[in-house]
């Protein structure tokens, strides 16, 4: 049945009120947008920026913080290859150091072989070479090597004894004391000897308290087959390292 007059009339206000209500809603968004751009603009107006200037300087702030962040990835990257370098320098500097200590054991072998194929350079008979001295791990003790070689063109085999004595200041006095009396590893005044081309004697001297080392007096002899006989005195100094030669 359709509706009539009374009923129209008794919905309109209703219809109006939602009307009322949803015009408010309009004008409020409006208001509010309308203050928030009022609000970016006074902001602008504040900072003494147009709009147009103020979006550019955001991007042109995007693009140096983006040039920033690749610019500190760069220096990561070059300081990686930095230290890798360094690291490879450093190899190559170890290396051509062995290379080096290589060169000069064979340096010091080649000589030590050719004195004794060559005895006219030095003489014929009987020799010594260099005393060397190395400071031992524990205070007082020293390591020594001491090389009997022989000086011929025909090199027979030879035997004999080697004497060592040490001699220095202890308590302001001078006084000297047979290797035995310094070293485990001597029985005795005298070590024996038994070569054809060269012998090394090795071995660790222990120094008693207060002992100044200041000369060291070695006498290497043979009796057998022939009697020879050399002396060499050595002023006490230390070595970095024993030589490549009687090895």
């Amino acid at each position: 049945m359709a509706a009539g007059p009374a009923d129209y009339r008794g919905r309109q206000p209703g219809g109006r009120r939602r009307l009322l209500v949803a015009a408010v809603a309009l004008l409020v968004a409006a208001a509010l947008c309308a203050g928030y751009y009022l609000g970016q603009y006074a902001a602008y107006q504040g900072m003494g920026a147009k709009p147009k200037s103020y979006r550019a300087m955001q991007a042109q702030l995007l693009e140096l913080r983006g040039a920033l962040v690749e610019r500190d990835t760069q220096l990561e990257i070059q300081a990686t290859r930095h230290e890798v370098d360094r690291h490879a320098l450093e190899l190559v500097r170890r290396d051509m150091a062995a290379q080096q200590e290589q060169i000069t054991a064979l340096e010091e072998g080649l000589a030590f072989y050719r004195s004794l194929i060559s005895p006219e350079e030095l003489g014929a008979g009987l020799g010594l070479r260099e005393l060397e001295l190395l400071a031992g791990d524990a205070p007082g003790t020293y390591l020594f090597r001491i090389v009997v070689q022989q000086e011929a063109r025909k090199h027979e085999l030879l035997e004999g004894r080697l004497q060592v004595t040490l001699a220095g200041q202890l308590g302001g006095e001078q006084v000297e004391y047979p290797l035995g009396q310094l070293s485990d590893e001597v029985e005795g005044d005298s070590l024996a000897l038994k070569f054809r081309y060269f012998q090394a004697v090795e071995g660790t001297i222990t120094l008693p308290e207060g002992f100044e080392p200041e000369v060291v007096t070695v006498v290497a002899s043979t009796s057998e087959p022939h009697k020879l006989e050399v002396t060499k005195q050595y002023s006490w100094q230390l070595d970095e390292r024993f030589t490549h030669v009687g090895k």
